[in-house]
């Protein structure tokens, strides 16, 4: 299993990062966590359902602010491009921020552009997340939430939540080159009722985007299924719906690779395990398995024993929300 810091030791790396870059005390300090989305992949974008589950494995960002009018941050992510330490002016009336190298940076120039309260002022920061990049547990989300709820700390906005989320989405949208899907409008037109496409719109519309659709409308029903019994504490009906949804991002919306289906069959195959499926946007990342505590060493190593590649395996329970972190 992967080394699991959660906040605490994770926040006392950050402050040890930014005194040594700094050369003082963080004194504010902000964590988010990541996410995996139990069941309903590529419904957000859809108008749909999704049933995601925040992680203990999140991002904190310490800083404080300075009189300079400029903003200094440095991450602690060996992953993250160079270079690890950026600055630029505080963003203001006439002259706001815009996306450019390294990446990273983007997604928080993005948040402080969008943010809802302000002017932002200068300050300096260190970011530190033990969430594996590019591993469909929302990394950035939980960089972009970090970051926004630290300049809460530093200059409050309303509070308002949906106004956060929405921000940080926007800021992921127009500062990271992030945009969403394929299918928006496809299905605003043709999904209201949330019956299946008929017969006669499926000769309209081709096999392929047939399939899609196909897929995105069966999988809010799933999801909508599976929050019931969720609620009901049927967790073999759960696991169900889980591998029903892997079986139509496989074969009707043909997101997941080789390597996932590996994952996903090899997991099954233990008993104790309720469901797998393939989890984030596709193409690799993760897989997410319900299961029994009991099963979990059992799981790990029939994963390890038939799976080609190096799996990294992380055991995990729900976790709370974005919070300010006392220093």
């Amino acid at each position: 299993t992967a080394a699991e810091l959660g906040p605490v030791p994770l926040l006392a790396a950050a402050r040890r990062a930014y005194r040594a870059a700094f050369r003082g005390e963080a004194v504010l300090a902000a964590w988010a966590p990541g996410r995996v989305n139990l069941i309903g992949e590529h419904t957000d974008y859809n108008g749909g359902f999704v049933l995601p589950m925040a992680l203990h494995l999140g991002t904190v960002v310490v800083g404080s602010p300075t009189q300079d009018g400029s903003i200094s941050i440095l991450t602690t992510s060996p992953e993250a491009d160079e270079p690890r330490r950026v600055q630029f002016p505080a963003p203001h009336q006439g002259s706001p921020l815009s996306p450019g190298q390294p990446r990273w940076a983007n997604y928080i120039k993005g948040v402080i552009q969008h943010y809802k309260g302000g002017p932002v002022p200068g300050f300096s920061a260190v970011i530190a997340s033990d969430i594996p990049l590019g591993g469909g547990l929302s990394s950035s989300a939980s960089l972009e939430v970090a970051t926004y709820t630290f300049l809460q700390q530093l200059c409050p906005d309303e509070g308002d939540l949906v106004a956060k989320a929405l921000a940080c989405q926007k800021a992921e949208h127009t500062f990271a080159g992030m945009p969403c899907g394929i299918m928006d409008q496809f299905i605003s037109q043709h999904c209201c009722t949330g019956t299946y496409v008929s017969a006669a719109a499926r000769s309209q519309l081709g096999e392929e985007v047939y399939r899609r659709a196909r897929h995105v409308i069966s999988e809010i029903a799933r999801t909508a299924r599976a929050a019931q019994a969720l609620q009901d504490r049927d967790y073999r009906t759960f696991g169900r719906l889980m591998v029903e949804s892997h079986n139509s991002l496989r074969d009707d919306y043909e997101v997941s690779c080789p390597e996932l289906d590996e994952l996903v069959a090899a997991a099954l195959e233990v008993h104790g395990v309720y469901g797998s499926r393939m989890t984030g946007g596709g193409f690799g990342g993760c897989t997410v398995t319900l299961l029994e505590a009991a099963a979990a060493e059992q799981a790990q190593h029939r994963i390890q024993e038939k799976y080609s590649g190096t799996a990294t395996f992380y055991l995990t329970k729900p976790s709370g929300g974005a919070k300010a972190l006392p220093l």
